[in-house]
């Protein structure tokens, strides 16, 4: 993606999870770990990507990354999955919007914020308009 930008990878944090589950004093327990939310967990199965590594915790290879977009110019489309394939389409008809990359195995329920970034072109934009939902027509 060309407009990539203000990267921040959370290895560290994520690496600290492991070492602390995996020692003897226990900090972390294996249900702290592994406590994805069903709809996450959910998400995951649905939207997920295939990670290119086995989750850390049962070395299952369905570990999945799910991309969420949020920013002022997205709208009611703010908080909502998308795919690497829109995020490259999505740069250009934003100015700016971020970008979390979750992991989540769909085994165990391991989770982790693993990386954010900032897309878009830099040209301010007004959000799109609102468009009704099926909430607002069922309630």
């Amino acid at each position: 993606m060309w407009s990539k930008r203000e990267e921040v990878y959370y290895t560290l944090q994520r690496r600290h999870a492991l070492e602390s589950l995996r020692q003897p004093s226990r900090v972390l327990t294996r249900a702290d770990a592994c406590d994805a939310d069903p709809m996450l967990v959910r998400s995951a199965l649905h939207h997920g990507e295939e990670s290119k590594i086995p989750c850390p915790i049962c070395d299952n290879r369905r570990l999945l990354n799910l991309n969420y977009v949020f920013g002022d110019q997205l709208g009611q489309y703010s908080g909502r999955i998308k795919t690497t394939a829109e995020l490259g389409e999505m740069q250009s008809e934003y100015g700016e919007f971020k970008v979390f990359v979750v992991e989540v195995c769909v085994e165990c329920g391991w989770n982790h914020l693993i990386h954010s970034y900032l897309l878009g072109d830099g040209v301010k934009r007004r959000p799109p308009r609102r468009q009704p939902t099926v909430e607002d027509i069922y309630g």
